[in-house]
């Protein structure tokens, strides 16, 4: 296969934006492991820890709708290859902070800089992927969330322990750059809409004015941002602080850590891939009772890990959790992918991802305030997070899934800037 039929294959595609998600999820996951030396060098509190922790996501929902805009407008490769430099950047610099503050401007503008690359990539598969297979296409690009939380707690905490969080950054970084050059030669998605020759070119064609502003009142589109919010809420929260929960709490070590945390990360590969190819096949209309179900069940595993009475227990639950995961990320960001009109298709997710980067932002901060609230304690942080699964739960109730949420009126296009 020559390098143009390679980055015109959709499953080429699929594989390049699966390895673009596993770098992206990467470089955001190892801080989890390695704030617990930042926070003895620098000598920050939890409070702190909890701020450094949450302010990449603010960088990153701030550009989760622009993203997504600068996709349908300008196209996906472009954005997708912008931003994968730009956070590769960010991610070597974080090497080099020597402060509170430093830290907190360069993880920042690391969150800006990967924010765009989640809606573009949501609508690469728009463009690329038949319609019926955009659940199991989501899954997958997902799914390199999954692998990447197997890699990081091994690599993070064999470099911590070998060269430092200073180093393991700048290492981190140079395999970012690598992803990008191979996006820049190689990612070249053949233009031609998904759904047949009749159908708009999403891949040359926006939507008319007004189109975007709609977004905000589609009742499909509300209704699974208030449920993002709520999901990552708890998953942010609990990927954020169960590093330090395990080291502080479990009394394990950064090695054992590790690799513990290896086994509910292979199991929730198996679970994204499992998800995506059954809700493929799920009428319209069930997802909200799959979705709505899993959120109560996501905050019930919660609640039994953090009260397991072993460590073993702890990892039992954990390995659990992501069959509850699993189907509620592909359920929130498939949706719009498979009811909405491909050319609106990165502003939809963008603006569904929003909520769930806003609860990235907010759920770290917040839980190490209620944890030194509590005097250290996780008790009121755990009840917290548990009752966003019965938000997530309401949200989905209110779930209107189907074609009539968006496509009521007759969606006009205007010609895209080449």
């Amino acid at each position: 296969m020559n390098k143009l039929a390679f980055g015109q294959n959709p499953n080429m595609i699929l594989l390049l934006l699966f390895a673009g998600n596993l770098f992206s999820a990467l470089d955001r996951f190892v801080i989890n492991y390695g704030i617990v030396h930042i926070s003895d060098d620098l000598q920050l509190s939890a409070s702190s820890t909890g701020i450094i922790l949450s302010v990449f996501f603010l960088g990153y929902a701030i550009m989760q709708i622009p993203g997504g805009w600068m996709a349908d407008r300008f196209g996906a490769r472009i954005v997708l290859i912008v931003s994968v430099f730009s956070f590769t950047i960010f991610t070597s610099l974080t090497g080099l902070a020597w402060s509170f503050v430093s830290l907190l401007v360069i993880r920042f503008m690391f969150g800006l800089g990967e924010g765009s690359f989640f809606p573009a990539g949501a609508k690469m598969i728009s463009v690329t992927i038949a319609e019926e297979k955009r659940s199991r296409a989501m899954s997958l690009f997902l799914s390199a969330l999954t692998v990447a939380g197997v890699i990081a707690p091994i690599l993070a905490a064999t470099l911590l322990v070998s060269i430092g969080w200073r180093m393991m950054f700048g290492i981190i970084g140079m395999f970012g750059f690598t992803i990008g050059l191979l996006y820049l030669f190689l990612l070249k998605p053949r233009v031609g809409s998904t759904r047949g020759p009749r159908e708009v070119d999403s891949l040359t064609e926006v939507p008319a004015k007004g189109s975007f502003i709609k977004l905000f009142k589609t009742p499909l589109v509300l209704s699974l941002m208030v449920a993002s919010f709520a999901y990552g809420f708890i998953s942010w929260g609990v990927m954020s602080w169960m590093p330090t929960y395990l080291v502080q709490e479990r009394g394990l070590n950064l090695i054992s850590m590790g690799l513990l945390q290896m086994i509910p990360a292979i199991a929730s590969v198996a679970f994204y891939i499992i998800a995506g190819y059954v809700l493929d096949k799920v009428k319209i209309g069930r997802e909200k009772w799959i979705g709505g179900f899993s959120g109560l069940g996501l905050a019930l595993f919660v609640y039994l890990m953090f009260h397991a009475e072993t460590v073993t227990g702890v990892i039992i639950y954990q390995t659990i959790i992501p069959i509850f995961s699993a189907a509620l990320s592909t359920i929130i960001f498939s949706l719009p992918l498979k009811y909405l009109p491909e050319a609106i298709g990165g502003s939809a997710v963008g603006v569904v991802n929003l909520g769930m980067q806003v609860a990235g932002f907010i759920a770290p901060l917040t839980i190490g305030f209620v944890i030194d609230a509590f005097d250290g304690s996780f008790n009121g942080a755990v009840w917290l997070l548990v009752s966003f699964g019965v938000v997530c739960f309401i949200a989905f109730m209110t779930l209107k899934s189907g074609k009539e949420n968006f496509m009521t009126e007759n969606t006009q296009t205007i010609p895209a800037v080449k």
